[in-house]
């Protein structure tokens, strides 16, 4: 819809060039106040909220937002590049120094995705070789003998800081389906067709047919309806390199399920997660499942319940100042406080969404 565009050209970009940008260091804030949209109290700076925020303004319009993003690139390689060992520390500290020096498979996922985007914004040989040299440590530290990924490693790639998760998987498929639009399709297709089974064998709930976020032998897993929809855009766009696989056959069935268990019939609301039986676990409504299922719709071509969607969702997430993070199952703000991760869901979002609403 042009009212949720207009929000996003008006309101939150101006908001992440202004005052949630540390002009000083070149770096987004993690988060401003919900309220006077002033910087809460600085602990930490994330290469994974540098690197979302670079997406952002890699693809969105005008010169000005051009140079924010090659700030924005310049600052990801000046604070979070391990040139020690190689790969991208998690954080810095308020004055940039290295704080946590984990090598997170999340956060390197980000980085070959936002180096996709402002390759093909400004066309820069750094932006595609840093995309590409991190798609090679991505391969070469974080995969496993069977064939999937831990989720972190320690600083030196010696150790294994978290097993296998799908939702870095998820962002890491997102990542290279990008990358392949600018670089080595048929190398980042061969990785991306492998992966997509590995999700199927490890992650995929046998009667649900869902992915659970834990593989299917944890104890107490669960079941985010906000990723079904995310997984089902993301296979969907690019049916060629997934065509003949589990996924893309059992997904559709899935959100099915997580639709009927997970979205609140009278506000279109998503909450945040299911048990495994499909009650629910987490009924917190998080902006970005609100902003996926969106996306899902308008995939999907399901634009009854798409155009009523956007309307709960403009009238219940967004305001003149921005947006409402979480809200409860009442429709009750639970987090007050604007991340400088969520425009990134609200771009993703707003290009699938029909040019003429």
């Amino acid at each position: 819809m042009s009212s949720l565009r207009r929000h996003f050209d008006d309101v939150i970009l101006p908001m992440w060039t202004g005052s949630g940008f540390n002009s000083s260091l070149g770096l987004p804030y993690e988060s401003l106040s919900g309220d006077v949209r002033e910087p809460l109290p600085v602990q930490r700076y994330r290469a994974m909220a540098c690197a979302r925020q670079l997406y952002v303004y890699a693809t969105a319009r005008g010169e000005d937002y051009h140079a924010h993003a090659a700030r924005l690139f310049d600052a990801l390689l000046h604070y979070f590049r391990d040139v020690k060992h190689g790969g991208w520390r998690y954080s810095v500290d308020a004055e940039g120094r290295p704080l946590d020096e984990r090598q997170d498979l999340y956060t390197h996922a980000f980085i070959v995705f936002a180096c996709a985007a402002y390759f093909d914004r400004c066309h820069r040989a750094d932006a595609r070789q840093v995309m590409l040299q991190t798609a090679q440590q991505i391969e070469g530290q974080f995969r496993t003998a069977d064939g999937t990924y831990q989720a972190a490693m320690s600083a030196d790639w010696t150790q294994v800081m978290a097993g296998p998760a799908q939702n870095p998987i998820m962002h890491l498929t997102e990542a290279y389906l990008a990358a392949a639009r600018v670089a080595e399709p048929a190398w980042f297709a061969q990785k991306l067709r492998r992966t997509a089974q590995e999700v199927a064998d490890t992650f995929l709930h046998a009667s649900a047919l869902c992915i659970t976020e834990a593989p299917t032998r944890a104890v107490d897993n669960a079941i985010e309806p906000g990723h079904q929809f995310e997984w089902y855009a993301l296979l969907a766009n690019a049916p060629e390199v997934f065509a003949d696989l589990v996924l893309p056959v059992t997904l559709p069935r899935g959100c099915i399920w997580a639709r009927e268990r997970g979205v609140m019939p009278k506000s279109s609301g998503v909450c945040a997660a299911l048990r495994e039986d499909g009650s629910i676990s987490d009924p917190t409504q998080r902006i970005w499942a609100q902003a996926e299922y969106a996306r899902y719709l308008a995939v999907l071509g399901d634009w009854s319940a798409l155009s009523i969607h956007l309307t709960q969702f403009q009238q219940r997430f967004l305001h003149a100042g921005g947006w409402h993070e979480c809200l409860d199952s009442e429709g009750q703000l639970v987090r007050a406080d604007m991340p400088a991760t969520t425009p990134y869901h609200l771009a993703t979002c707003y290009a699938a969404l029909p040019e003429s609403q």
